[in-house]
């Protein structure tokens, strides 16, 4: 028997929460609360791009991905210049090709999006949670480049949220916090789209290898957990 933290079902969500314009100065900022785990993700827009994109007439996203000095039990060294670890660089690329799924960028003109994602506390879940907080980020700050008349619409694709899954004893669970994840037997993400498309899916065995029809399972109880993110987005934007 696997009991969950405020005895949540096995696929219940965590107490979710967005706060949008938590930062003064970025072009979209939101404070994203997957249960314990609280992470800040901006989007800021600049006039730039690289300059594989220079005279193309196309923009570009980027992201960044910390874990903040006090945001574990025990102090997180902090990133420092070019030298990232592996698990940051894996996550910062992840964030950014998830958030490039939604956005058509050859509207955006030659400007680069930059998302950053400071995980202030972690509890399990931050890099699913930075997914799915920049979203809003991402589309606060499409809205602002609008309302100044720098583009005439809001070029969204499609949707995107992210959720962790696991295996712990046995049971399949949706959206974990630490203490499951670290004793998951299998352990996985997924990110998708509003209209139901994968756009990334990671699943690892830490110790039995798992089946097709264990595979199936975890992308159903994936789609409903992305469902009901993708439902508080819209009620953080009002949408």
């Amino acid at each position: 028997m696997v009991t969950r933290k405020d005895n949540r079902k096995a696929d219940q969500l965590r107490p979710i929460k967005f706060t949008r314009g938590f930062t003064k100065y970025a072009d979209g900022s939101v404070l994203v609360e997957f249960g314990d785990t609280k992470v800040i993700t901006t989007a800021i827009i600049e006039d730039r791009v690289p300059r594989f994109l220079v005279d193309s007439g196309k923009g570009w996203l980027t992201a960044e991905y910390a874990l903040l000095p006090g945001s574990a039990q025990s102090r997180i060294i902090r990133d420092r210049g070019t030298t990232l670890s592996g698990r940051t660089q894996e996550i910062q690329r992840l964030i950014g090709r998830s958030l490039r799924a939604a956005v058509d960028l050859s509207a955006i003109g030659e400007r680069t999006i930059t998302i950053d994602a400071d995980v202030i506390q972690a509890d399990g879940g931050t890099r699913t949670a930075s997914i799915s907080g920049a979203y809003i980020a991402l589309y606060d700050a499409l809205l602002k480049l609008k309302k100044q008349g720098k583009i005439k619409e809001i070029p969204i694709i499609d949707q995107v949220a992210a959720i962790s899954l696991g295996v712990v004893k046995s049971k399949f669970l949706l959206d974990l916090d630490y203490n499951e994840d670290s004793n998951a037997d299998v352990d996985a993400n997924i990110i998708m789209t509003a209209s139901g498309k994968i756009i990334e899916f990671q699943i690892t065995s830490e110790k039995e290898a798992f089946d097709k029809n264990e595979l199936i399972k975890f992308v159903e109880l994936g789609e409903k957990g992305i469902k009901e993110i993708i439902e508080l987005q819209n009620q953080a934007l009002g949408l």
